[in-house]
């Protein structure tokens, strides 16, 4: 579960109170939870199919200037003109799948994982998120995504670290998707 330390941090990069909240899935190398897991079910019963979304604004922004570069148009085409890269996109929507059926299975959205898995791509926010939680290898377009996103950690903190003890920061992961 996630403490309350985090989900704090997670409500100052979204600008909100998090929903779903499960834990974090990711931490920039900052410290700061780039990427938190969420349930499958909202606690006011609708269904979210995002697992693992991501929090940090500034990854965030980086993942829109690819999107506005047009990355997503060229992985579109890609994944149509090459059937291994599709067929290790389809992994990633299986493994996808596989990790939010540990949370639970929500029938209304049984089959749908995100980003557009597993024949398109529409949200590299999305791919981002899964391919830091998952760890390098499990999505080869959200490694691609990792790879040409600018570094959003070299700044320092997106949001004041201030409210965060010593202790939560020291178990942060080195941003490698462990």
């Amino acid at each position: 579960m996630i403490g309350p330390r985090d989900l704090a941090a997670v409500g100052e990069q979204l600008g909100r109170t998090p929903r779903g909240t499960r834990d974090v899935a990711h931490r920039c190398p900052c410290g700061l939870p780039d990427v938190v897991r969420t349930t499958p079910r909202l606690a006011d019963g609708s269904p979210f199919p995002t697992l693992f979304y991501l929090t940090c604004p500034r990854a965030v922004a980086a993942c829109s200037r690819l999107e506005s570069a047009g990355l997503m148009k060229e992985m579109n085409a890609r994944l149509a003109a090459d059937p291994q890269l599709a067929g290790r996109y389809h992994a990633a929507h299986e493994d996808y799948l596989a990790r939010r059926a540990e949370l639970g299975e929500v029938p209304e959205i049984a089959g749908v994982s995100a980003g557009g898995m597993p024949t398109r791509v529409k949200c590299l926010h999305a791919l981002l998120g899964h391919a830091l939680a998952a760890g390098p290898g499990v999505n080869p377009l959200g490694d691609e995504v990792r790879e040409q996103a600018e570094p959003w950690w070299t700044g320092g903190p997106c949001v004041p670290a201030t409210s965060l003890a010593p202790a939560d920061l020291s178990n942060r992961r080195d941003g490698d998707g462990s």
